[in-house]
């Protein structure tokens, strides 16, 4: 409410909250106004005009019963003169709350100077990286009503000024719908952000319509027991890159939304390292007129072979990809290799980017499928007189090992880097190729 102050009276303020009782889908907005006068700030006096003192004016919809809505703040709490991209301060304040009220969290910052046309992309560009919020988690908050600009509900597309205040209210993670079921797992790290396992072949990663439980996220809402800080508003682990089901081997997963964020800003910029063991139908050679002459296909110093194609959505099998020259995605792999047998042999890849399959593609692609794949492998088989004709004919996948996985830890910094050694199937294919 406005109130008549007498002029150069200091308004003070205290942090408090505002809690209102509500029907479902309704909006309660909370500000507060000074009159026309002077202030103090940061011992200089100024004349303002009549203005709204408050960090923010909070519109939401929410659920039923009590919901806090905002903290009230001073106009000048927090605030930093100039413009300067990253010189803003922000403020995060934990929402008090009732036994039977919803729990929020709030991140106040500004908008810096020369910001984007439209509001997502510039609150995506100035929320501070300390709040870890990533650019899918500010689309949902700004669909959900959960984010302010000087007071008013923002929408995506709404033009923004420099100055503008930014308030995101941050709900408090949700139970998961999945649900956790005692699956061993064969752990590698474990700290209070991350968690690396060794996944075995068979075990799907995330629950799909097809594969609704026995996953590797069941069995991690059951190792967690609950102990999880969520992941993009949801208290899940935070899946940040995928394996194969039937391809075996490490597997980073976030605990919190720092490491969340922190892990797939370094997938995103391929500075992950991750080395897969491979077991493919025929030997890579550089002197292979075949391959010299396959589109795509080069080779680097040191016999190593790269693959640089598009991926893409096969035409027709919307299960597979395909490799394609327009459209697409950019996929780089290369591969070296590390023994060769009669008709097979063992290869070292490793991704410059990751794309679904992108390995199984690559190198059936460059005439060289891996062994047991049924999508990609085609139809070579080695002759029914080789000693290992019938163990490579039965083998039950296709025979891919992630078996380093080298990253910065998202919260420390602290480099980490670890192995895993074939499983028993894959030892026991490469034992019948050498016999």
């Amino acid at each position: 409410s406005r109130r008549k102050l007498p002029s150069g009276l200091k308004i003070r303020t205290r942090l408090s909250s505002v809690v209102a009782s509500q029907k479902l889908g309704a909006w309660v907005t909370a500000t507060m106004f000074a009159p026309p006068g002077t202030a103090s700030w940061s011992g200089i006096v100024i004349a303002v005009p009549g203005s709204r003192v408050t960090s923010s004016a909070t519109t939401v919809i929410s659920p039923a019963i009590i919901t806090p809505v905002s903290t009230v703040t001073s106009a000048f709490r927090k605030r930093r003169s100039g413009g300067n991209r990253g010189s803003t301060e922000f403020s995060v304040s934990d929402t008090p709350i009732s036994s039977t009220s919803v729990s929020a969290t709030t991140v106040t910052f500004m908008i810096a100077a020369d910001p984007p046309s439209r509001l997502d992309k510039a609150i995506a560009r100035d929320v501070p990286a300390e709040a870890h919020l990533s650019r899918s988690r500010l689309a949902r908050l700004l669909e959900e009503g959960r984010i302010t600009v000087d007071g008013r509900v923002a929408r995506a597309r709404d033009k923004v000024e420099w100055g503008a205040q930014i308030v995101v209210t941050v709900p408090m993670a949700d139970d998961p719908e999945t649900r956790a079921e005692d699956i061993p797992l064969t752990i590698v790290h474990e700290d209070a952000d991350l968690i690396v396992v060794d996944k075995p072949a068979g075990m799907v990663v995330h629950p799909a319509p097809g594969s609704p439980g026995g996953t590797l996220v069941n069995a991690l809402l059951h190792h967690f027991g609950g102990a999880l800080s969520g992941v993009g508003g949801e208290k899940r682990p935070g899946i940040v890159h995928r394996i194969d089901k039937e391809t075996s081997g490490l597997l980073a997963v976030a605990k919190s939304d720092a490491a969340h964020h922190g892990l797939a800003a370094q997938f995103e910029a391929h500075s992950v390292e991750r080395r897969y063991l491979a077991v493919c139908h025929g030997v890579p050679n550089a002197g292979d007129p075949r391959l010299r002459g396959t589109r795509g296909v080069s080779w680097e110093e040191g016999d190593i072979l790269k693959i640089t194609t598009r991926l893409a959505r096969h035409r027709t099998d919307r299960q597979r990809q395909a490799v394609c020259w327009e459209g697409g995605r950019h996929a780089v792999t290369r591969a070296r290799t590390i023994q060769a047998f009669a008709g097979a042999a063992l290869v070292e890849c490793w991704l410059e980017t990751g794309r679904t399959h992108q390995i199984r593609v690559h190198l059936a692609h460059a005439g060289h499928g891996l062994i047991g794949d049924p999508t990609y492998g085609g139809s070579r088989r080695l002759p029914r007189d080789h000693p290992a004709a019938e163990v490579v004919a039965a083998f039950p996948r296709q025979a891919l090992h992630a078996e380093t996985l080298g990253f910065d830890h998202p919260v420390t910094g602290a480099a980490m880097r670890f192995t895993s050694d074939l499983p028993d199937d894959m030892a026991g294919l490469l034992k019948a190729l050498r016999a």
